[in-house]
């Protein structure tokens, strides 16, 4: 067994610690925001279109510009694009912890978006350029995996305990505080790697792919405002469509491609990338209703809420590792259409939520969903890694990181849109919201949140009875709009599972 001169085996455990410490810190704040929603309709007076940009604003920018950075990282070092990004990433939580308004606070979640689209490529690059053989390599993977799911789902619990004890400006503190012990820890124990090969920076090829992402991000963020078949959407899409054909066109020409695009004819990269998108719009999705209807369905606190979803933390951190253990013995195949199969029927059991479902039912609808996660996405990450070269792992990590991205966030664009349009029909046939004064009738149809803060000033002012009937009106659209974005996620994964069985290979090619 050989590693690189300059890393002999006895450091990669504490490499890997390190690198798992920096993606914890990026993947608690891709969710911790959620269980902050609620507190942020009240407190910032924020819609639903605006509680939806506060979460993908981030996304956007990460998405964006994940590709450009990690080929950037791989030519330029990636130690030193570690640090660049957790800097940004720590720097933009500050700034989000004293926002006074959801437009601050929608720019300081892009700029940490933007350090974060440093971070994830980087940390796998290295990772793949530390462990070199196949089952060193799916074990780190598997572990980094775990990391990134158990960070995804335990956002929420830290974002619930914070929120419990302080205020909500304190959960993007504490992303600060872990940023930069992650700086510190990498500045002590990470050794810098970049390809040997020092290409030419391919200007076309990042511009192209930052134009093509982030058009298509910003159009699918967009669609449910302006409508899916809208002249606006129509021609988002489009753009994007002939932005990625154009950069298609580019890297096939170029001498030194930042993206070889010969790696979509390996199904091994394309149908483990489609399984990954698959993956995480299902995630995504039911994080950003999940967290509502714990804390403005059923009432829980913000801590009550975040312990809630531990079983899903576990579930995923067990699938993960297990995952790209079986995925080494008996193929990537079985293993990721297996997981895709468990989202699946997951989120056919989550449709069935009521305001009677007992936690005990609900914790049991997480598990077969955290191990769907991680018995789909770690294995999936480690099939792409596998397909390139390890002096390109950063690029082969930034593909993987945009597809996770670009599937969360359609997953939240899409049964968001769903979910919105089933709520605000709900409740507009009913007679308890038309017979509302103007602006009451508004704030009820807008959001949930918006019907809970009607509800309990209608109750302050002694009218119980209306404030009990908004109250059920409201729950009763809300878990129809729920119930029919479980469907819409249902639907994607089995679709999902469908292709990996098909098109993903069983075994390296």
């Amino acid at each position: 067994m050989t590693y690189p001169l300059h890393l002999r085996a006895p450091s990669r455990l504490p490499v890997l610690i390190v690198l798992c410490s920096a993606t914890l810190a990026i993947s608690l704040a891709t969710t911790a925001i959620n269980v902050a929603l609620p507190s942020l309709a009240l407190e910032l007076r924020a819609d639903n279109r605006q509680l939806q940009w506060i979460v993908d604003a981030y996304n956007l920018l990460f998405a964006t510009f994940v590709l450009a950075f990690g080929s950037l990282s791989d030519r330029y070092g990636r130690k030193g694009a570690l640090i660049l990004g957790l800097s940004i990433f720590g720097g933009g939580a500050v700034g989000a912890s004293f926002a006074d308004s959801a437009a601050q606070l929608i720019a300081w979640q892009a700029l940490m978006g933007l350090g974060a689209a440093f971070v994830y490529p980087t940390t796998l690059s290295i990772l793949s350029n530390v462990f070199t053989e196949r089952a060193a390599k799916a074990k780190a993977i598997g572990i980094w995996g775990a990391t990134t799911g158990v960070g995804v789902a335990g956002g929420p619990i830290l974002g619930g305990w914070l929120l419990e004890h302080y205020w909500w400006g304190s959960v993007f503190l504490a992303l600060a505080v872990a940023a930069l012990g992650a700086i510190t820890a990498v500045l002590v124990i990470v050794t810098t790697s970049r390809d040997p090969s020092t290409p030419r920076i391919d200007v076309g090829g990042l511009v192209l792919s930052v134009l093509a992402v982030g058009t298509l991000v910003y159009t699918v963020i967009e669609a449910p405002e302006h409508g899916w078949a809208s002249i606006a959407s129509l021609a988002g899409f489009t753009l994007a469509a002939a932005l990625f054909v154009a950069l298609v066109l580019w890297e096939r020409n170029h001498t030194d491609p930042m993206i070889d695009v010969t790696l979509f004819a390996n199904m091994r990269f394309t149908a483990a990338s489609a399984s990954v998108t698959f993956a995480y719009f299902a995630l995504f999705g039911f994080i950003f209703l999940i967290s509502q209807y714990f804390q403005l369905v059923r009432g829980y606190g913000p801590l009550e809420t975040g312990l809630k979803f531990i079983p899903v933390a576990a579930s995923i951190a067990v699938g993960s590792v297990l995952g790209t253990v079986l995925a080494v013995r008996i193929g990537n195949k079985i293993v990721v259409s297996v997981g895709l199969i468990l989202f699946t029927s997951a989120f056919a059991w989550i449709s069935t939520l009521s305001t009677a479902t007992s936690y005990l039912e609900i914790a049991g609808q997480m598990i077969p969903l955290g191990l769907g996660l991680g018995l789909t996405s770690a294995p999936a990450t480690e099939a792409i890694m596998g397909a390139v070269p390890k002096e390109k792992a950063g690029i082969g990590s930034g593909m993987n990181d945009a597809t996770r991205e670009v599937g969360g966030t359609l997953g939240v664009a899409v049964i968001g849109s769903v979910y919105a349009s089933l709520y605000t029909s709900g409740l507009t046939a009913t007679d308890t919201a038309s017979n509302l004064p103007d602006d009451a009738t508004s704030a009820v149809q807008d959001s949930i949140g918006g019907a809970v803060i009607a509800s309990e000033q209608i109750r302050a002012a002694g009218d119980s009875s209306t404030a009990d009937a908004i109250t059920t009106a409201a729950n009763t659209a809300f878990l129809d709009g729920l119930t029919a974005g479980s469907y819409v996620a249902a639907t994607v994964t089995a679709v999902g599972a469908v292709i990996a069985a098909i098109f993903l290979p069983s075994r390296p090619q």
